[in-house]
């Protein structure tokens, strides 16, 4: 199973039917903007979308993408994609899950990981530091350990 995130969004989506083949299942392709969707949403939680990006100077540029298909999405049925950010200080890695949105099962799990590229086309060995004030003013407080 792929780690849980430190912050994650739900979104749902409701296959149309441009996104089905001649057998009324998704076509694969589709899978991948259905993760985008989660991803903006995710982005626009923490308060640095695209736009936010390219106004601090940089391009975040997708480097991986991993799916697994597990099952089949069909016309009309209710999605649930979960996006989970498991890494920010020095790239983006975002896991997904991919369910019905009635059932819970699981239909596909994702990933992918994105890099800063600076207006320069300078790649970044770290988040610059705007992204990393944005993600970090959203996790919940460290828990104290009081003795």
């Amino acid at each position: 199973m792929r780690s849980r995130g430190v912050l994650h969004l739900d979104t749902e989506i409701t296959v149309p039917f441009f996104d089905v083949d001649s057998m009324s299942v998704v076509w694969h392709g589709h899978y991948v903007k259905y993760l985008e969707i989660a991803r903006c949403a995710l982005l626009d939680m923490i308060g640095h979308n695209y736009l936010d990006m390219q106004a601090s100077g940089y391009a975040w540029p997708i480097i991986d993408l991993q799916l697994r298909y597990v099952q089949g999405a069909r016309f009309g049925q209710r999605l649930r994609v979960r996006a989970d950010l498991a890494e920010w200080e020095n790239r983006l890695k975002i896991n997904y899950l991919i369910s019905d949105a009635q059932t819970g099962e699981r239909l596909t799990r994702a990933s992918t990981v994105q890099i800063a590229v600076s207006a320069d086309g300078v790649m970044q060995l770290v988040s610059p530091q705007v992204m990393i004030d944005a993600v970090e003013r959203h996790l919940p407080p460290p828990s104290s350990t009081l003795a």
